[in-house]
């Protein structure tokens, strides 16, 4: 499943790039204003950050919510206390647009990542030039060396990489290319079987410089506290805040990792 998601997010890619090139996309980035300070705003302090999701579907659970707006959506996150915003931009599947990060980025005042499949340079570029301040690099999705050329990639556009690892192995790979931001992602991409205490066993793995994002599985208070008790600096959250009250439910959250 992955590999169809990565491969139909790079097609995609290379059918905008017909429409706009490489070049243009390229000015497009050197334009933009400079990328606001992800780390800052995720950094470990004396209780959980959350990163808030605008996410219409998933493969797992198909449609979440129609969300017509998605900088509504994301001004509400920022009136409950997000850290960051996160936009799906993938379109297959989870019925995301690259207008959709732009939108956000009107919107609010966070940092907003987008969160798509993203395997090449083009697609770092395109969403640069979109505003987004964080770009998500999944490491199962790519070999080291593209990893570590994407990674550097992402900082010298002035971004922040979120690397997204599902194993011991993966959190070392991220590790070796100097990720600050590690995200452990309870659900895996292949199966999309969900391991809530993933994240506990990884923790300790993860760099002690790098802020640690627990990823997916989040439906309650509960399983906020829970990954807070496991060492969680950040809680990335999507379904939950897309299908109840984004306000209340944010609210919720962040005293329950308190």
């Amino acid at each position: 499943m992955l590999a169809d998601l990565t491969a139909g997010a790079v097609q995609d890619a290379e059918a905008r790039a017909l429409e706009r090139p490489l070049s243009v996309v390229e000015a497009a980035a050197a334009a933009q204003t400079p990328a606001r300070d992800a780390l800052s705003a995720l950094a470990p302090a004396d209780r959980v950050k959350i990163i808030a999701e605008v996410k219409r579907a998933s493969p797992s659970r198909g449609d979440l919510a129609a969300i017509p707006d998605p900088a509504l959506q994301a001004s509400l996150y920022e009136q409950g206390g997000a850290s960051a915003i996160s936009v799906l931009t993938e379109g297959r599947r989870f019925k995301g647009s690259l207008a959709d990060l732009e939108a956000v980025k009107a919107r609010v005042s966070l940092p907003v990542l987008r969160k798509d499949f993203i395997a090449t340079e083009y697609q770092l570029l395109e969403a640069r030039a979109s505003g987004a301040d964080l770009a998500l690099l999944i490491v199962a999705a790519l070999d080291q060396p593209v990893l570590a050329r994407l990674h550097a990639l992402t900082l010298e556009l002035g971004m922040t990489p979120l690397v997204e690892t599902h194993s011991a192995d993966e959190v070392d790979r991220a590790a070796d290319v100097g990720a600050k931001l590690v995200g452990v992602n309870a659900r895996n991409l292949s199966t999309f079987e969900l391991d809530r205490d993933l994240f506990g066993r990884l923790a300790e793995r993860i760099p002690a410089d790098a802020v640690k994002i627990a990823e997916s599985a989040v439906l309650a208070p509960a399983d906020v506290a829970h990954y807070r008790s496991a060492g969680a600096d950040v809680v990335l959250i999507g379904e939950a805040l897309v299908t109840g009250d984004p306000v209340a439910t944010l609210n919720a959250f962040l005293e329950a990792g308190a």
